[in-house]
């Protein structure tokens, strides 16, 4: 076991989670990456040099084992960045009460029971960072986003009613919305017209991940805005 910082991402994909994983390596950080996908997660985890493990977070047994094998392999976790998101798009008619139950499981309940894995260890530490992934749907529900919005809305003030708690206790809670397409190689693919302007690098939405995790007491961010310029808002 390390005594590198360890970083756990929750929710790792070969966009923003890969991204995630490269810039807290890069920072010195111990990497552990959890995905449902097991084989693809652990594949994902060593191209970037990371330990990989599989979580379906709208589980409760499944992450409850999934974090104990983190710290039994690596540790406790000083940073957790819960980026688990889905959910079936369409609107009232098109979505079912099955849709909309996963989608708030998988956004709210999964980072519910995320940060209770972390918190035993952070609050003897009286440090820690918890840096929580939304997206504009979490303050702007439209009409064929019905569960994915109502989901990241839960999971926003989720993020809020931790960050009031655990504040005083020194531990860091903080929120950010991702407004914005991200670029990926399927996201070029289903917009060909758009150019580089009109994406969110994964890298440069990292860089200010990062950033929120390495904040001083005094000046803590609760929520940060990524966007790129030509997004409206």
């Amino acid at each position: 076991m390390s005594d590198q910082p360890l970083c756990v991402i929750v929710g790792a994909g070969p966009g923003n989670g890969q991204a995630f994983a490269r810039a807290f390596a890069g920072a010195g950080f111990g990497v552990a990456l959890l995905a449902r996908d097991g084989p693809r997660v652990q594949a994902l985890a060593q191209a970037c040099g990371s330990a990989g493990f599989a979580c379906d977070v709208r589980e409760p047994e499944a992450v409850a084992a999934a974090f104990a094998q983190v710290r039994s392999a690596l540790g406790d976790a000083d940073v957790l960045v819960y980026n688990a998101g889905a959910g079936r798009f369409g609107n009232l008619d098109a979505v079912s009460a099955d849709d909309l139950e996963s989608a708030w499981r998988t956004n709210a309940l999964g980072c519910f029971l995320s940060v209770k894995e972390v918190l035993p260890a952070m609050r003897r530490r009286r440090r820690g960072h918890i840096v929580i992934i939304g997206a504009t749907a979490s303050v702007k529900g439209g009409a064929n986003f019905i569960a994915f919005a109502s989901a990241k809305a839960a999971l926003r003030s989720l993020a809020q009613s931790l960050a009031r708690q655990l504040g005083p206790e020194g531990i860091h809670v903080s929120h950010v919305v991702i407004d914005g397409v991200i670029d990926l190689e399927r996201t070029r693919a289903a917009m060909p017209d758009k150019g580089d302007d009109y994406f969110l690098k994964p890298d440069d939405i990292a860089a200010s991940v990062l950033h929120l995790a390495r904040q001083p007491k005094s000046a803590w961010t609760f929520e940060l805005d990524l966007r790129p310029f030509g997004e409206r808002w």
